[in-house]
């Protein structure tokens, strides 16, 4: 499969310079390009504005943006796109006709290869691809709002786009480290289908005099934990969107009761906005109505986009999670309302709506969730976890699915290599801490302890296979993710990779293998540097450590791969030394981190022979200065251990003394205070 490297972006509107934007950030080179000079210049300015307030947030620093607007270049003339172009984003207005012309241009100046994408959140995305003129090469993309921020992308095949547009398509959104969605082509693709419908809903309440725009927004915020209500939501993007929206999906779906309400209707010919003033207050009576109404179109839709094959339940879910930001998506909201309790609101809303009931929904108990995806092409197996709304944080049904799959391609004569991905921007954040904060408080330590032994058990599974076994950490790795990666023959890793162990600045020593992997891959002054000072690890001083074992363009993921494969299992997987031991941290590690130093360090001293006002040392002193004195030297005890025990052994010592780390008071002051976002104070006890 080759690569996107050249990005095309067709407008300069609002959606159009935020792709352009994002695409740069991300280190494609782009053309952003429109119909006149002063579309483009406006383009320019609102990438520039967007730029400025990510400095004012110290999200970049002045040289990133000058190189973030460097990678983008403005044309003029759809008929100016560069040649070479390898993906093409249509962005213009939602109008087939408009849409066809600006393809039909594109036709007689890009090359055969380039692929053809239309960013659309309603068009039909088979009637586009047949204008399009290269059907085998054309993709629906929906980018939501902002484009450079939201991180949800719904990726839409036609009937005739080749496997290879969209593995290639896939791989670039994933790349701006979006949450992709692939989905079929109905009206409203996933969110929208759901969405537009419940903001049209909220219009016919307020119609029917159920209660003010106020009071609805008020209820809906309450039941569906969101920031904004339906009206204050078309009253930020504009109400003819959500118009022109509910009219689509009313004709594309034959379903009057998506037809725009009439006070919609009334506003949008008014230009008026929505009146939220007034008492958001309401009575019992009119909450119930308002919630059951919300709630069973919202879960009818959903189960409609799941009978039809749109998409998986977990997709409709992470939509409503990560593109509209909701709490929980439809079918985690059934769960926790009662699948009973739904059904009543389901079939409500039916009645009124003349729509049958969705066959998933025809169910009594509660529904399960797979976080665990699997696919396997060239007897290469691809295990993703895809739980990107929660940074693919591992709980007890990540890691328990994790462990099934892992065992079931063991045992698969059809499978050579196993390459662990994790969805969205992050490889694997952690483990979920809140889960460790409830046992603590319910004095329940010991549940601890077995979902961690689990943890170990999946993880001596990836070290024992047979099959070579790859983590793909193109992303944020943390504690037990990085964990899970270092049990792995090989990492791979891009410029986006970023390794952290935080466990003793919040109370807890790293207990999936982090004190005993690190010091045999690495050397345990390195090991010392990484997991006791908790110091981060950007991709070239883990290619340096050699906790990443190749570090490539994102373009030569697949590649590389390939390569291993040819080679398979390393010859020598702990070296106990750093890959590149001139570099300039494996060096200061060496020294600073040196078994001479480590009484002093433990007791917050710089160790003899070092300037106090060196930078790199005053880092070092401040890290281990927010970590917990206790995990601080259980973990040293434990990193030195590998000195004089085998893996194995090892690992069961760091099994073994979880019980005492978690029942400290610091763990639950540690563990507390970053879940509520504050820095921790410990007592040494």
């Amino acid at each position: 499969m080759g690569h996107i490297e050249r990005v095309a972006i067709i407008g300069a509107g609002n959606m159009g310079s935020g792709i352009a934007q994002k695409s740069a950030q991300e280190h494609f080179l782009v053309e952003m390009v429109d119909r006149e000079q002063q579309w483009v210049e406006r383009g320019e300015s609102i990438i520039a504005e967007f730029l400025s307030e990510a400095v004012e947030r110290r999200i970049f620093r002045p040289h990133q943006v000058e190189e973030i607007q460097s990678r983008i270049s403005s044309v003029v003339g759809v008929e100016n796109t560069s040649q070479q172009t390898d993906l093409v984003i249509e962005a213009v207005f939602e109008d087939l006709e408009v849409k066809a012309q600006v393809f039909d241009l594109l036709n007689e100046n890009c090359d055969d290869s380039c692929i053809f994408a239309s960013n659309t959140s309603s068009l039909s995305i088979d009637e586009l691809a047949e204008r399009s003129g290269r059907p085998d090469r054309f993709i629906g993309l929906h980018f939501f709002y902002h484009p450079a921020k939201n991180r949800l992308i719904e990726v839409i095949p036609g009937t005739k786009t080749t496997q290879d547009t969209i593995d290639k398509v896939i791989q670039y959104c994933r790349t701006l480290g979006k949450v992709v969605i692939v989905c079929a082509d109905r009206p409203g693709f996933v969110v929208n289908r759901f969405f537009v419908p419940w903001l049209n809903e909220a219009c016919l309440l307020l119609e029917e005099g159920v209660a003010t725009a106020a009071q609805i927004d008020a209820v809906a915020m309450r039941v569906f934990k969101i920031g904004m209500g339906p009206f204050a939501l078309m009253n930020l993007t504009g109400p003819p969107i959500a118009l022109h929206s509910s009219d689509y999906l009313a004709e594309q779906l034959d379903t009057p009761r998506y037809n725009g309400a009439e006070n919609l209707r009334s506003l949008v010919e008014a230009n008026a906005s929505w009146d939220l003033n007034g008492d958001s207050n309401c009575d019992e009576n009119a909450e119930m109505v308002i919630k059951e109404r919300l709630m069973g179109q919202v879960f009818a839709v959903a189960g409609q986009i799941v009978d039809e094959n749109i998409c998986s339940l977990e997709d409709v879910d992470r939509g409503a999670k990560v593109g509209l930001r909701w709490a929980k998506g439809p079918f985690e909201l059934m769960n926790r309302v009662g699948i009973i309790e739904s059904k009543k609101m389901v079939e409500k809303y039916c009645e009124l709506s003349n729509q049958e009931i969705p066959q998933c929904l025809q169910r009594d108990t509660p529904f399960h969730f797979s976080w665990v995806d699997r696919e396997i092409r060239n007897r290469i197996a691809t295990i993703t976890i895809n739980r990107p709304e929660a940074m693919n944080a591992l709980n007890e049904a990540v890691v328990a699915q994790l462990s099934e799959v892992v065992e079931e391609i063991n045992q698969s004569d059809d499978v050579d290599v196993i390459v662990i991905d994790g969805a969205g921007k992050a490889f694997v954040a952690g483990a979920d801490v809140k889960f460790f904060v409830d046992k603590i408080r319910a004095e329940a330590i010991p549940e601890i302890y077995e979902f961690t032994a689990q943890g170990h058990q999946l993880l001596n599974m990836i070290e024992s296979s047979e099959k070579t076994t790859i983590a793909l950490t193109t992303g944020l790795a943390l504690g037990g993710g990085l964990e899970l990666a270092l049990s792995c023959d090989y990492r791979i890793g891009t410029r986006r990779t970023s390794f952290r162990f935080p466990e003793t600045s919040i109370g807890i020593y790293p207990g999936l293998g982090g004190t005993q992997r690190p010091p045999r891959i690495c050397g345990i002054p390195a090991a010392r540097y990484a997991v006791l000072a908790g110091n981060h690890v950007d991709s070239q001083t883990a290619m340096d450590l050699g906790l990443i074992t190749h570090l490539v363009d994102t373009n030569e993921i697949n590649q590389t791969i390939e390569n291993i494969q040819s080679i398979g299992k390393p010859k020598e997987k702990y070296p106990a030394k750093p890959a590149n031991p001139e570099s300039s941290v494996a060096k200061f590690a060496e020294k600073f981190f040196a078994d001479i130093n480590m009484e002093k360090i433990l007791a917050a001293e710089v160790p003899s022979g070092f300037d106090e006002q060196d930078p790199l040392v005053i880092r070092q002193m401040k890290q281990l200065s927010r970590t917990a004195p206790i995990a601080l030297k259980m973990a040293e005890k434990l990193i030195e251990a590998t000195s004089d025990t085998n893996l194995s052994d090892g690992l069961s010592m760091e099994l073994s003394q979880l019980h005492e780390i978690f029942g400290t008071s610091d763990a639950l002051e540690g563990l507390s205070a970053l879940i509520e976002g504050r820095r921790p104070t410990y007592s040494n006890s």
